[in-house]
């Protein structure tokens, strides 16, 4: 690897945005990792695949498979001042580098678009709570035909998008940082509320202990494949963000510290997450499978339902709404400022520029993924909904072809030493053998895994 290269790279980015300290760094990760992900996707995936079981396999993954691939892109970010796409090419620039960094770079531009339609649907949702309709939004085919009623999906993903790029136009510090450090202490303070409203209703201990107390008789296989899945989707892995977020880190912020402040922050969350919905989905079904295994649903069909049958839905809809909304827009501002960043980078544009790029791949992209439910039904790519397909093409394919790609860059190339070496710049490095272990023998392996069984999952040879 050219040392002289990777300086080179480090002098020109002198002059790059960065977060004021080691606080706005972590609650700005953390905001990237708190998101959808913990809040809608986490519960469900928990209730379906076994409860404390699958938190169990979640947890031992996060703490290791999670923490080496957080250590590794950040380190990378910090160590050469870029986004992905210039990373991978401080270390060369041929094909493989080239596709390495743009595969990762390519991610968080592809998730953001849907991710704000989803978004949409949240302040939607918000927006009939605060208007006291909390027993419209239970009706049965509510969710349905809101989301076949193009023109209104349309206009509250547009005004989703919009607040999503006017935080990013407004910087590192001003925008990203600021946003994170009022939003996340709100977010923990209204799961809190939420998650003791929940487990407080007659019937709900039965959710909690089906959560919390892993139950060996409902372990499968597809409880570790979708545990790995979950941990890619909720501690950002393998999006690009920690890159462009390590790159923005002042050299003194401790890298080791930091990554198990995010893990603390997102694993928190997502308890949380699980203590609001699961308790409630028990006291509202007495834990039928049918309610159990809602899938994605859960959060915008079953949920309104329990909090209509419990009485006081509307401010019981209006805390959790309100708090999906900020988990999104943290990590939609995350997503969207990788995308911000690469494009300043590579095209050495303007920050308003590329802010403005970004917006037009949202609505153009997001608008196709949020007219597929009416308009559009009839783009059906492998069968799935636009919003489907984006969600499997990122999150089951390029995401675990993006963290091989990290696997191999300092494998192979960098070398562990030199990430080590970032590492203890500022850091005691606890963790040091594990790391090296993990990222040398065993990331290669369940990301194997990983993409083995999202594929066969979409040819239907084995039901995800």
């Amino acid at each position: 690897m050219n040392d002289k290269r990777v300086t080179n790279t480090q002098n020109q980015a002198a002059s790059r945005s960065s977060f004021s300290g080691k606080i706005g760094y972590v609650l700005a990760v953390a905001g990237s990792a708190v998101g959808l992900g913990n809040i809608w996707r986490f519960p469900y995936l928990a209730a379906k695949y076994g409860g404390g079981i699958f938190l169990l396999v979640y947890l031992i993954l996060m703490l290791t498979f999670g923490y080496t691939l957080i250590v590794s892109e950040t380190a990378l970010g910090r160590m050469t001042k870029k986004s992905p796409v210039g990373a991978f090419h401080a270390f060369g620039k041929s094909v493989p580098f080239q596709f390495g960094g743009w595969v990762n770079a390519v991610i968080p531009m592809l998730i953001v678009p849907y991710y704000s339609v989803i978004g949409g649907w949240v302040l939607k949702y918000l927006f009939e709570y605060l208007r006291e309709n909390a027993s419209l939004l239970a009706a049965d085919d509510y969710f349905t035909g809101f989301i076949s009623a193009g023109a209104d999906v349309e206009i509250w993903f547009l005004i989703f998008s919009a607040v999503v790029i006017f935080v990013i136009i407004a910087g590192v510090k001003r925008g990203v940082e600021l946003i994170s450090k009022v939003m996340m202490p709100l977010l923990v303070i209204l799961a809190v509320i939420v998650a003791i409203y929940s487990m407080s209703r007659p019937g709900a201990m039965a959710g909690v202990k089906y959560f919390l107390i892993p139950n060996f008789e409902n372990f499968s296989w597809m409880t570790v494949v979708a545990a790995m899945g979950q941990m890619f989707y909720s501690l950002s892995i393998a999006m690009g963000i920690l890159y462009t977020f390590g790159s923005y880190m002042k050299q003194e912020v401790d890298i080791e510290k930091s990554t198990v402040q995010i893990e603390v922050f997102d694993t928190g969350i997502a308890l949380l997450a699980g203590l609001m919905v699961i308790p409630a989905v028990f006291a509202f079904s007495g834990g039928e499978p049918e309610s159990l295994q809602a899938g994605p649903s859960l959060m915008f069909i079953t949920l309104p339902k329990v909090f209509d049958s419990m009485g006081l839905g509307t401010a019981a809809g209006i805390m959790f709404f309100l708090l999906v909304f900020l988990a999104a827009l943290t990590s939609a501002v995350s997503l969207a400022e990788s995308g911000v960043s690469t494009f300043e980078d590579q095209l050495g544009w303007s920050r308003a520029k590329a802010c403005a790029l970004m917006g037009a791949v949202i609505v153009l992209f997001g608008s196709v993924s949020a007219l597929g439910f009416s308009v559009l039904d009839f783009v059906q790519p492998l069968g799935m909904t636009p919003l489907d397909f984006f969600d499997f093409l990122t999150n089951s394919i390029m995401m675990p072809v993006a963290a091989f790609c990290t696997c191999i860059l300092i494998v192979r190339v960098a070398g562990i030493g030199r990430v080590i070496k970032e590492v203890e710049l500022s850091s005691e490095f606890r963790r040091k053998k594990l790391y090296c272990f993990f990222l040398k023998y065993l990331a290669p392996v369940c990301i194997a895994i990983i993409l083995a069984s999202s594929i066969a999952g979409v040819l239907g040879w084995i039901v995800l």
